[in-house]
């Protein structure tokens, strides 16, 4: 395991992967180091460091690389392929704590409950003439309208906690259809931006989809609107959006994700208005690494019995 702590910093446990013979487990890996650790090999775990061309033909004994997240670009697919080694990743573990982690964003923006709760802490409440304040305008949900980009797993859950607030659905009239999520109406994606007050992302990341929500797209949304991005972070373009906050183009954000991570002093959101970043946490529940866990054990356990399953190099 080459860089397990992110996943497993202390409050899980690896011992079952000992079950498939000797293991090496490392907190973290630099790129300098990838490949003097794995000699000898046959199993390589890693979320975010890179198994690049060069390294895995540096690895004659790979037969499995077994990615600890759902999306599997940190692996060159082809150089595996070559050379018959399998790569497997482990999806759809964290749908219900992305979707909620979603609306934790959503719900700061809309009441700053972190700044009231500090304005409290430093006695502004007690000096107060008033029996209450409000440093940040308090805002409700209840017949807004959420557009959602991205209708998988993911864009479903929000939806359906979306219309428990009483919230209208939009979704881009080219995702494909879910009957089982409440009502929602599907439109072409310059209208859903036009209409939607929050736009939610929760699209994969492709080349159609890379740099979605720009200077171009943002123009398009209400000025009173939020973009929430809990997907992928080359969906926007950092600078534009930053711009569009700066500017009163939309009126907040809410980020999990950043193109570049962790973020260079210089990227613009870092001081953008309104704009709330996190350090992709949403996965990062106890409950989905646990789930993600098991599912990483049985992709083990299913490529040693022959039955590989999670395979996304067949």
């Amino acid at each position: 395991m080459l860089d397990g702590y992110a996943l497993n910093p202390g409050d899980l446990t690896w011992d079952p992967l000992r079950d498939f013979g000797e293991v090496a487990i490392y907190d973290r890996t630099s790129p300098d180091k990838i490949v003097e650790r794995s000699q000898g090999a046959e199993i390589i775990l890693t979320n975010k460091a890179l198994l690049t061309e060069e390294v895995i033909a540096d690895l004659p004994n790979l037969k499995l690389i077994v990615v600890t997240a759902t999306g599997y670009n940190v692996v060159d697919l082809q150089a595996a392929s070559k050379r018959g080694i399998a790569v497997t990743n482990v999806p759809a573990y964290s749908t219900n704590s992305v979707a909620q982690f979603t609306f934790a964003l959503l719900l700061e923006l809309c009441h700053h409950v972190q700044a009231h709760s500090d304005a409290v802490h430093a006695g502004e409440w007690s000096s107060s003439p008033d029996f209450c304040f409000w440093k940040h305008p308090q805002i409700e949900l209840y017949g807004k309208t959420l557009g959602i980009v991205g209708f998988g797993n993911i864009g479903r859950q929000v939806a359906r906690i979306a219309c428990a607030t009483g919230m209208k659905i939009v979704i881009d009239k080219h995702a494909s259809y879910a009957s089982d999520v409440c009502e929602f109406d599907q439109m072409e994606m310059p209208d859903l931006l036009k209409s939607a007050d929050v736009v939610s992302l929760h699209a994969p990341l492709t080349e159609e989809t890379r740099g979605m929500i720009n200077r171009e797209t943002l123009a398009l949304m209400k000025q009173s609107a939020f973009l929430l991005n809990t997907s992928r972070g080359p969906l926007v373009v950092d600078a534009d959006l930053a711009d569009a906050l700066n500017s009163g183009q939309i009126a907040g954000a809410g980020l999990d994700v950043l193109t570049v991570e962790p973020p260079t002093d210089g990227n613009p959101l870092l001081t953008a208005k309104n704009c709330l970043i996190t350090p992709h946490i949403a996965w990062a529940t106890r409950e989905a690494r646990s789930r993600l866990m098991e599912v990483l054990y049985k992709n083990i356990a299913s490529f040693v019995s022959g039955q590989p399953t999670n395979v996304v190099n067949q």
